[in-house]
């Protein structure tokens, strides 16, 4: 016997992988990250029925994730909040020296993109980590194209410099 399968529910499961590096970037602690996840999870479930089949759910669920998180900045603002970045993912190779310098190079290319101002740091990962077309980043982060290719731009500069791979003009 078969179980009917949820679309809706599979699609949810396949982006967690997602949402939790984008919670990442916004938040830069796991357990915020998770606890946001979490919210996005519900909303996306309370939400369900305004979902159209016809769009890209992950894009979907990234814009709820990124509401999400501008409702936490807003009910935090006054107290602050102390960013860590420390959990890198394990790079698999059998060279010690070169996984060294992975890990160095992660560590190094991470801390650079969490010096950059938040909307390019945004765009970046919607972008180049989380492989969104630049239609589905301006839809998630609710601004026009061009400002999305604008800040990209910029913000692919900006983390060049500060890894010494480009000297600025």
């Amino acid at each position: 016997m078969s179980k009917a399968t949820d679309p809706f529910s599979e699609g949810v499961i396949a982006a967690l992988p997602n949402l939790k590096r984008y919670a990442m970037s916004l938040c830069r602690r796991v357990d915020v990250a998770d606890d946001l996840v979490q919210s996005t999870v519900e909303r996306a479930f309370r939400a369900r029925a305004s979902f159209d089949p016809e769009t890209r759910q992950l894009a979907w669920m990234m814009r709820i994730l990124r509401n999400a998180w501008i409702d936490i900045t807003r009910k935090q603002k006054a107290r602050g909040i102390e960013l860590e970045i420390g959990d890198a993912p394990e790079i698999a190779d059998s060279d010690g020296r070169r996984v060294a310098e992975s890990r160095l190079m992660l560590q190094k290319t991470g801390e650079a993109l969490m010096t950059l101002p938040e909307p390019q740091r945004e765009v970046l990962v919607v972008v180049c980590v989380q492989g969104m077309t630049y239609q589905e980043a301006a839809e998630i982060l609710g601004i026009p194209v061009g400002t999305v290719m604008s800040r990209l731009a910029r913000g692919r500069a900006a983390l060049a410099e500060k890894m010494g791979l480009i000297q600025s003009e």
